[in-house]
């Protein structure tokens, strides 16, 4: 079975970590976690930023099934 990328309907805001991890098959809570430290790491807007336009790019889980 082919996996897709798509936003979880494990949602915090988007669903955008969540369903990186789902797709990677990492735990949702590091995900979060190394996303919100690469975000503070690099002066927060680049994160924001790429988090927003996955928001947008990513069908949601919804779409998909």
């Amino acid at each position: 079975m082919k996996k897709k990328l798509k936003r979880s309907s494990n949602k915090m805001i988007a669903g955008v970590c969540a369903g990186i991890a789902e797709y990677l098959g990492l735990d949702i809570t590091i995900v979060r976690v190394v996303y919100v430290l690469l975000s503070i790491f690099s002066a927060g807007f680049p994160g924001l930023i790429v988090y927003l336009i996955l928001m947008f790019v990513m069908p949601d889980y919804y779409e998909v099934m």
